[in-house]
């Protein structure tokens, strides 16, 4: 370990390790590339590619967000670019959980899709774009619907859960599987020029009150549509929070609901208190 240390702290400028000495460190020491990331953050560096989170997070936060587990449930619309970000901002562990396959409808809006995934897990998708942009992030990989039955296998050991569903039915389960398991979770939803985000900890009532009838969600994108743009606005929301929870800085959307107009550009909180 001293020698791993010293070879890193030779190469690092500034406190930065670049990603060819990360590269020269697991040939040199046999380590994958989480285990790299560990070390050079375990030595108060910073890998080079987190160069730009600096000035908002200290290299401490950045080895919190390493140590952190965020599970992403529906890879979809909004799904696809919370991996993707949470990927980019060092998050080192994540869960991808979805059951279905790309169709040609996603192909407008869902960042992991392509026509080249037409009929691919959207899973297996994830893991593989995860794997390109980020490979010290470990993913597993669930192609399963989150139910009251697997929730416990499937969440525990997550920090907190990222609600990308598409319906009011399933964001209810997931509501009620986060409260037995004591995890907060970030809710995202979105329909046409519309979206809205809000955290929700264990115990909140936050989703009863939005879905009081349990009612909601797919009909409404089925109504509105969805276009490229909302989901990448409202899923960046919900990274922000995430962020913020894994961190406990800030102050997060708990108890209030943060409602997004596009046509209009108008941005509205809403609160439960």
């Amino acid at each position: 370990m001293s020698d791993l240390r010293a070879f890193l702290a030779e190469r690092a400028i500034d406190g930065r390790v670049a990603w060819t000495d990360q590269v020269a460190a697991m040939d040199a020491f046999g380590l994958s590339c989480a285990e790299a990331e560990r070390a050079i953050l375990d030595a108060a560096l910073l890998p080079a590619r987190y160069q730009r989170n600096q000035a908002m997070l200290t290299t401490g936060q950045q080895r919190q967000l390493f140590d952190s587990v965020v599970a992403v449930a529906g890879l979809g619309g909004l799904g696809g670019y919370i991996i993707e970000e949470l990927a980019r901002l060092g998050v080192g562990s994540l869960v991808a959980i979805d059951p279905d396959v790309f169709v040609e409808h996603n192909l407008n809006r869902q960042l992991l899709s392509a026509p080249s995934s037409l009929g691919i897990s959207k899973v297996d998708q994830a893991v593989a774009r995860v794997a390109g942009i980020n490979p010290a992030v470990t993913v597993r990989g669930v192609r399963a619907t989150l139910t009251e039955y697997n929730a416990r296998d499937v969440l525990t050991g997550a920090t907190v859960v990222a609600d990308a569903l598409d319906s009011a039915a399933a964001r209810l389960d997931l509501a009620a599987a986060c409260r037995v398991l004591d995890l907060p979770f970030v809710h995202g939803a979105i329909g046409g020029w519309y979206g809205n985000v809000t955290t929700v900890w264990p115990g909140d009532s936050t989703l009863d009150r939005l879905y009081p009838d349990g009612t909601g969600g797919r009909g409404i994108e089925s109504d509105l549509g969805n276009p490229s743009f909302t989901p990448a606005i409202v899923g960046s929301l919900q990274v922000a929070e995430i962020c913020k929870v894994l961190l406990g800085i800030g102050e997060p959307l708990r108890q209030r609901i943060l409602s997004v107009d596009l046509f209009h550009m108008e941005v509205h909180q809403i609160r439960l208190e």
